[in-house]
């Protein structure tokens, strides 16, 4: 059978464009500012089919909403001198309702008001010159955290709701918009300016019970440059809370994840190239791995724009996904709106081929196609076998607001009865949603 959905699954961190993120500037001077921060969240989802991951649906049809709000302060302080300091206070209020998602996490019920952003740090300007600028960070609290393009850690996002074990995993609904990103507790170093050779060391921890309140020690090296950046990381998770945990999740503590990754363009204007390989070492149990190889082209002369990219992905049989997330928009690392989201594979037992074109109509318009090809490896621990075609468009409308509709027509290749995830059938499922985001 498939393995736990609270290992398997984490939710969208949905990108906010540059062109609708910002803060209202309250104060500034020379060496002070302080600014007012909200960003708004809205979407409503259709989806033909339920899925069986949380054990609550059953066949039919599923119509919900989604939204969140999220609302404080953020400042930076010149320190004579000696660096800035600088830090942000964000409250987030967030919600579903109707029916919940398409795969039982939330039943429509969930509303929370919490603490979301809440982190002190210092930059340290010019003080290191053979660093850069700026070649010391140093912060600490609660703060969003990503490595890399969020192949292995993207925040924390995953936000079940009440869907499943009354309630026990409930973070406050908002599970595909991923409202809440926060890691409740961190400590963070970062050595190295925007250039050439940089450091993070971090220690990272979860309240989250969907992801067993995991905790761990972070490492990167990387040499960063024009044409592209090559990184190392290292993950040691050191606890869990046994409580919340799935048995794939208690074979963190103790877990070592090295990986190995690249992007950039190698000094080709118009090329795109992305890889990384990750290596897990659990301690009770065989070494699992996973990794992906992509290419993309962008016709920079043509008219339109147009782009087009092709990435092959592969994850063993008990590779533990950890915090993967929404990164470099749809498709990364949530592979097919309703199998990233709500059926399977999320990212393990599979072997994953995706084609992604797109195009720029209009200065504040892209329309993308995407297609998804799922290949199951152990189809004993169950059948995530299928393909899916996404369609959809961004569009920023103003300079605070951007509509996000996508349409996604999936295909299973078997139903739940038949080893997996789609409820009463394997019928085609055409998925629909709307996204609003805004911010000032």
């Amino acid at each position: 059978m498939l393995k736990s959905p609270l290992l398997r699954l984490s939710t969208l961190a949905l990108m906010i464009s540059a062109g609708n993120a910002g803060a209202y500037e309250l104060y500034a001077d020379d060496d002070s500012h302080l600014n007012a921060t909200l960003e708004a969240v809205f979407g409503i989802f259709h989806s033909q089919e339920n899925y069986a991951l949380s054990g609550r649906l059953s066949e039919g049809s599923s119509s919900w909403r989604e939204g969140y709000i999220k609302y404080g302060l953020s400042f930076d302080q010149g320190l004579g001198g000696v660096g800035t300091a600088y830090g942000a206070a964000n409250m987030l209020s967030s919600g579903t309702w109707g029916d919940g998602d398409a795969a039982g996490f939330t039943d429509g019920s969930e509303r929370t008001t919490k603490f979301e952003d809440a982190y002190l740090g210092w930059r340290s300007a010019d003080l290191f010159g053979a660093l850069g600028s700026d070649g010391i960070d140093v912060s600490f609290g609660r703060q969003n955290i990503v490595v890399g393009d969020g192949f292995l850690i993207d925040g924390d996002a995953l936000n079940l709701g009440n869907g499943l074990a009354d309630g026990e995993f409930n973070r406050g609904g908002a599970y595909y918009l991923a409202a809440r990103k926060a890691f409740d507790e961190t400590a963070v170093l970062r050595i190295g300016g925007k250039e050439g050779w940089r450091s993070d060391l971090m220690w990272l921890k979860s309240n989250n019970r969907g992801q067993a309140m995991t905790e761990m020690y972070v490492g990167t090296l990387e040499h960063v440059a024009e044409a592209g950046t090559v990184g190392l990381t290292y993950v040691d998770t050191t606890d869990v809370d046994e409580q919340y945990a799935s048995p794939i999740q208690l074979e963190r503590d103790g877990m070592k994840t090295y990986s190995l990754r690249a992007a950039g363009n190698a000094g080709v204007k118009d090329l795109f190239l992305s890889g990384e390989y990750a290596k897990q070492d659990k301690p009770h149990t065989a070494t699992e791995d996973a990794w992906y190889l992509e290419a993309g082209w962008t016709f920079s002369d043509a008219v339109w724009t147009p782009s087009a990219s092709y990435r092959y992905s592969r994850f063993s049989e008990g590779y533990d996904t950890l915090f993967y997330g929404f990164s470099r928009g749809y498709g990364t690392w949530f592979q097919g709106e309703v199998a990233g989201n709500y059926a399977g594979p999320f990212n393990s037992n599979s072997r994953i081929q995706n084609v992604t074109l797109k195009v720029a109509p209009l200065e504040n318009l892209s329309v993308g196609a995407m297609y998804f090809n799922f290949d199951t490896i152990d189809r004993n621990l169950g059948n995530t076998d299928g393909h899916e075609v996404d369609l959809y468009a961004e569009w920023h409308v103003n300079d605070h607001l951007t509509v996000m509709p996508l349409v996604g027509i999936y295909q299973a290749d078997k139903s739940a009865e038949n080893g997996g995830t789609q409820l009463g059938n394997n019928d085609q499922n055409v998925y629909a949603q709307v996204v609003f985001a805004t911010g000032f």
